[in-house]
């Protein structure tokens, strides 16, 4: 939405000739991608753990995790 609402800002500036306007709105346009770049960071993160997880729990169930290979079986 702040981007949005900045590109608005920007051209309203740009039409009335009110260069803060102008400025304002390209300041609310970068902080709405830094929020999206944070955001999107965050899920790569979600998404890295997750993997490590199913891969964790893959590698023990076909023993390679652990000493499942080392002890003999009773």
């Amino acid at each position: 939405m702040d981007k949005a609402e900045g590109r608005m800002k920007e051209a309203y500036g740009a039409l009335v000739g009110d260069e803060a306007k102008k400025a304002e709105g390209r300041a609310l346009q970068r902080k709405a991608e830094a929020e999206a770049e944070a955001e999107q960071r965050g899920r790569t993160r979600r998404a890295e753990a997750e993997a490590k997880k199913a891969e964790q729990e893959r590698d023990q169930q076909e023993g390679k995790g652990g000493l499942g290979n080392i002890l003999p079986k009773l």
